[in-house]
């Protein structure tokens, strides 16, 4: 694959394409959107490569604007014969995988682009803290499912893959580290062991600074 270009935000969604990037040593080059939900200028120059406004994207010169993290986990796996963050075809884990990956994409991802700017879709202000409030309470029962199906030292077991790379991202976003510690203490340890890897130290340096 020629280099790619990664569309992002610090701490955002996008460091869930970066990290997958500096695991398969892939050099890419990374653009600093800006903050596109409050920033309009910002928004209107990212939106001919997302018009939805999401990060990540990701550009290559081979296949163009790949969007939705699930599609460029996929993609950047099967475009570069890896298997090391994917259980490939035939794997006993991959439709375990799969579930758990769409899982995170379908049901909780979705719960920040909601809870994040509730203003967005709630005009009322006080309607937004009760919508807010609901939206909260859906992610925690969502990551307790998720916490109930993890497995140990990752996701999966003892293979490693980009479920672990999802789960320590995400588990830095509401409700919380503390949260997680008191209410998803088999993510916590994904979490940990995720931050503690050395291929990926740099990647949660520049996203997490001051963490």
């Amino acid at each position: 694959m020629t280099k790619p270009t990664l569309y992002g935000r610090p701490r955002w969604g996008s460091a869930l394409i970066e990290a997958q990037l500096v695991w398969y040593d892939m050099p890419f080059d990374f653009v600093d959107v800006g903050d596109v939900f409050v920033d309009a200028e910002a928004r209107r120059a990212f939106e001919p490569i997302n018009p939805v406004g999401h990060v990540p994207a990701l550009a290559t010169p081979d296949h163009g604007v790949m969007t939705e993290s699930a599609a460029i986990t996929l993609y950047l796996a099967e475009t570069l014969g890896r298997d090391d963050l994917v259980p490939g075809p035939g794997a006993p884990e991959r439709a375990r995988f799969l579930r758990w990956l769409v899982f995170l994409v379908a049901n909780i991802y979705p719960t920040y682009t909601y809870g994040d700017m509730p203003e967005r879709f709630v005009s009322d202000a006080d309607a937004q803290k009760d919508f807010l409030r609901h939206v909260d309470a859906y992610t925690k029962k969502l990551y307790s499912i998720l916490n109930s199906e993890a497995g140990s030292p990752w996701f999966l077991g003892d293979r490693f893959s980009a479920l672990d790379v999802y789960v320590t991202v995400m588990t830095r976003w509401r409700p919380g580290r503390a949260w997680f510690r008191d209410s998803a203490p088999a993510l916590t340890a994904i979490m940990d062991a995720g931050l503690a890897l050395p291929k990926l130290s740099e990647v949660w340096a520049r996203n997490y600074p001051n963490d």
